[in-house]
């Protein structure tokens, strides 16, 4: 009997060990699975960008092509109208942005040159860390310089414009041609399932990110055009120069969690520093933004999200970590709809739990 409990017990550990063990390669392969998708997304960035924006915001435009079809308005006129919507709009901010921005630019010198008098309560410790940076540093090898061509100024500059304009035409071709044919890929999409529970679980899921995305954008949208607006009075009243651009600036940058925010207030920090006479007065504009930023961000937005469309902070935190990381400026635009897509896609795939654990 003794022995039979012995052998019972052995069993018992060796099936435990296969499950950890099967668990492990399961893990494994998922872990290898998402390196390998990750290495995928940032090797072919150029192109994927553009048209991972175009899918997005395509998305969240598609229900103005419904409502136009069912007045009868064909979805290529709509499609069309938005895209050119969507470009004149970039246009007039660039253009109201380009001459505060230059004068701004022009001004640099100068401008360092304040920021330096004012914060010269500074000087001593940036002098010790100087000095404790010579020390530890290796002494380096004398420099020569080589005075630079001025086709050596122009070949960086064409480098960098031209695959930008490449994407940028990318991105409204792709715009255009999924906001006018969006149904029809919508059902060449369903094709590839071949149970009814699948088919209609696709579609819930594509109804839903359709849904959840074009109200996250309104209401963010109609908020931080607001705090633009209160942003730029606030300007204007402070006398700071060119207030509009600081209401854009607050504008567009809002549509960053937390990092747009952090911005905004180091620009309004620094251009307060140069403009007016004293520290402390510098640090009012500042310190008013922070405080209209906390207001808006943990009471106003989350009241007018509701509980549905509000997202975990910690997870927003890592996804502007992972797609400012994997794709830059743009993937720190992108990383808060591409989050809600996923958390909305492993809430159908996997639906959670209805049982509670105590507490």
């Amino acid at each position: 009997m003794l022995q039979l409990n012995d052998k019972d017990k052995e069993r018992e550990a060796g099936e435990g060990l296969g499950d950890v063990w099967a668990s492990a390669a399961q893990v494994s392969t998922v872990g290898v699975f998402i390196i390998l998708l990750g290495a995928c997304f940032y090797i072919c960035r150029p192109l994927l960008l553009p048209i991972a924006a175009a899918l997005v915001i395509g998305t969240t435009l598609a229900p103005l092509v419904k409502i136009g079809a069912r007045h009868r308005i064909s979805p290529w006129i709509t499609a069309i109208l938005l895209g050119v919507g969507i470009l004149l709009f970039a246009g007039t901010a660039v253009t109201l942005l380009a001459k505060p921005t230059a004068e701004l630019v022009a001004r640099a010198p100068e401008i360092g040159a304040s920021i330096r008098q004012k914060l010269y309560v500074l000087d001593r410790p940036l002098a010790a860390l100087r000095d404790l940076e010579k020390v530890f540093a290796p002494p380096g090898s004398p420099s020569v310089a080589v005075e630079s061509s001025q086709l050596g100024v122009v070949t960086p500059l064409i480098t960098y414009v031209t695959p930008a304009v490449a994407q940028l035409v990318l991105f409204f071709v792709v715009l255009i041609f999924f906001l006018a044919a969006q149904l029809d890929f919508r059902r060449y999409m369903v094709s590839f399932f071949t149970t009814r529970d699948a088919k209609l679980r696709f579609m819930r899921i594509v109804n839903e990110v359709e849904h959840n995305l074009g109200a996250y954008l309104a209401i963010v949208t109609m908020v931080n055009v607001c705090l633009g607006i209160v942003v730029g009075l606030g300007a204007w009243l402070f006398g700071y120069p060119t207030p509009i651009l600081f209401g854009i600036m607050a504008a567009v940058f809002n549509f960053v969690p937390y990092v747009g925010a952090a911005c905004t207030t180091i620009v309004l920090f620094g251009v307060a520093l140069v403009t007016f006479p004293s520290l402390g007065y510098a640090l009012l504009p500042p310190a008013a933004f922070v405080a209209l930023g906390t207001l808006e961000g943990q009471f106003i937005t989350p009241t007018l999200l509701g509980r549905h469309l509000t997202l975990n902070p910690l997870a927003v935190l890592l996804a502007l970590a992972f797609w400012s990381w994997l794709w830059g400026p743009m993937g720190t635009f992108l990383a808060v709809p591409l989050t809600m897509i996923g958390v909305i896609a492993l809430q159908h795939l996997f639906p959670p739990d209805e049982s509670r654990l105590p507490p």
